[in-house]
């Protein structure tokens, strides 16, 4: 019995691929948003470290906006941060959410929070 050549074929076709694309693109965008709020998260929580040397809650809070200035964090403030005493260690908390447009009214709400140790 002999199989004919189309049998034998294999592979995606043009309208998989399409779709394929498609997918991988608003992927890749989206992506490309989430990103660079993952990296301020991370640049946030640096800065909290650094306002836990301050001995009082105004100290923690302008130390908070010198790192936030450097590091140029928009999405929160010194106003923002909750400075609290657990014994004798100063500990900064944070909460805030960012939301990103995606199409029409659809817009995906990414919501962080942190708290120093």
């Amino acid at each position: 019995m002999r199989s004919s050549p189309r049998s034998l074929q294999r592979g995606i076709t043009f309208f998989g691929l399409l779709f394929n694309a498609a997918v991988f693109g608003v992927l890749g965008v989206v992506t490309a948003q989430v990103v660079p709020t993952y990296i301020e998260y991370h640049a946030i929580t640096r800065a909290a470290e650094a306002a836990r040397g301050g001995q009082t809650p105004l100290e923690a809070r302008d130390l908070f906006d010198k790192a936030a200035a450097i590091n140029d964090i928009k999405s929160i403030t010194g106003k923002d941060i909750e400075v609290s005493k657990e014994g004798e260690k100063v500990v900064v908390s944070f909460a805030y959410q960012r939301e990103i447009h995606l199409a029409g009214p659809a817009y995906l709400t990414l919501k962080y929070s942190g708290r120093t140790k």
